[in-house]
């Protein structure tokens, strides 16, 4: 309004020098009618409706990941027979009884000399509360895969057949736990190398492979394919050629993320869905052994080995006790604590048989993040990596703490 009247004067002034000045007529009357209507607001109408804006719903926090249970809860709590998982809980107390959350516990789990069916679940329903683990958005349901520990053909020596190097982990290989740093990323490593005063991302697969490294293997093994599923099971044993065993235990890792081979082959359009599986994808790379190293390659980890003794009821877990079959499982140790006796509830592979057991909490996978996750583990042997490789199920879980903790 203002930018208008302040224009007035200027126009009255200009009006007024041209009818004086004869260069204008004054407006008859129908003109005048036309400039009063002409300047007549016209008849307002009805503006429409203004669109509703969209609501914005505030953000949910994230679910506890551990949420308390009643023993009613437990599907099938009253159907397994505890006692395997029993022996395998006072196993990993070697561990556990560092912790002070799980001393009494342990102590009164050793004193127990009544160890049948239903003492056992007595005992577990008075030492032990149930917590139910549930994703970040609530749900409870989460993935249950499998894995086991392969046997593989190999030899101290190189030679016709053993032709792939298995190496333990290299001299300059750095790893920085980040938790000395930052409490709140316990369970987090950085791993790279020097370049000069710089730290970088160590090698990846291909890297490696084109370095042809210099070191000398710990042994050579026959098969490039069973090897590579030999690191994504984390452990397995070797058979010479005298028949006797040694064990390859995960003792290092190059850093890279883990990048699924069967993904690989199902976006390319090489496998169809439901033919990704450990045996699927060997058959393939039988058939292409002129892509295999392509292939492999899509995965940048790596993993270094150490050698064990072939003994004990399984490899050594991230707890460092011995797995043991179809008792063990692999979790995230960012919410399932390494030791915890866990219920699963889950079905067989490719089945809908129910496949509900009290489980241990001993390992851990690269592949194997989220609240509700599992890795079950077979055993050793093609048997168990026919199960393991066909494994894809879902299932919950409960972990069980002492009655008197709380989670972390």
């Amino acid at each position: 309004m203002r930018h208008y009247f302040s224009r007035l004067p200027t126009l009255g002034a200009l009006l007024l020098s041209a009818i004086l000045a004869g260069c204008i007529a004054l407006p008859t009357r129908t003109e005048t009618v036309a400039v009063k209507e002409a300047t007549t607001c016209p008849v307002a109408t009805t503006c429409p409706a203004c669109p509703l804006c969209p609501t914005v719903e505030p953000v949910k926090p994230a679910e506890k990941p551990l949420q308390p249970a009643e023993w009613s809860d437990v599907t099938g709590w009253n159907d397994d027979d505890l006692k395997p998982a029993f022996d395998a809980f006072v196993a990993s107390c070697t561990r556990l009884e560092r912790k002070p959350m799980w001393q009494n516990t342990c102590a009164a789990a050793r004193k127990l000399t009544e160890r049948e069916p239903a003492a056992l679940r007595a005992w577990f329903e008075a030492s032990f509360r149930p917590w139910a683990a549930t994703n970040p958005d609530g749900s409870r349901n989460g993935l249950v895969t499998g894995y086991y520990e392969p046997l593989l053909n190999g030899s101290r020596q190189r030679n016709a057949k053993a032709t792939v190097p298995v190496f333990g982990p290299p001299d300059d290989l750095i790893v920085v736990e980040l938790a000395d740093l930052y409490p709140e990323l316990k369970h987090m490593r950085l791993r790279g190398r020097l370049d000069g005063r710089k730290l970088v991302p160590y090698y990846s697969r291909a890297e490696l492979e084109s370095r042809k490294s210099k070191r000398s293997p710990i042994l050579w093994v026959e098969d490039p394919i069973d090897f590579f599923f030999l690191q994504i099971q984390g452990s397995g044993q070797v058979r010479l050629p005298d028949g006797s065993r040694v064990r390859l235990n995960y003792a290092d890792q190059n850093g890279h993320p883990y990048r699924s081979i069967g993904k690989w082959l199902l976006d390319q359009g090489q496998l169809k869905p439901g033919e990704a599986s450990m045996q699927g994808i060997k058959a393939w790379a039988s058939a292409n052994p002129s892509r295999r190293n392509e292939l492999l390659n899509t995965n940048p980890s790596v993993v270094f080995f150490r050698e064990l003794a072939a003994d004990g009821s399984g490899p050594p877990g991230a707890l460092a006790v011995p797995l043991t079959p179809e008792r063990s499982i692999a979790v995230d140790p960012r919410h399932i604590p390494l030791g915890a006796p866990v219920w699963l509830s889950t079905t067989r592979p490719n089945s809908e048989q129910a496949l509900t057991r009290l489980m241990l909490a001993q390992d851990t996978g690269g592949a194997i993040r989220g609240v509700v996750r599992a890795d079950f583990y077979w055993g050793t042997g093609d048997e168990a990596g026919a199960q393991a490789g066909k494994m894809r199920q879902q299932g919950r879980m409960w972990v069980l703490l002492p009655r008197d903790q709380l989670p972390e």
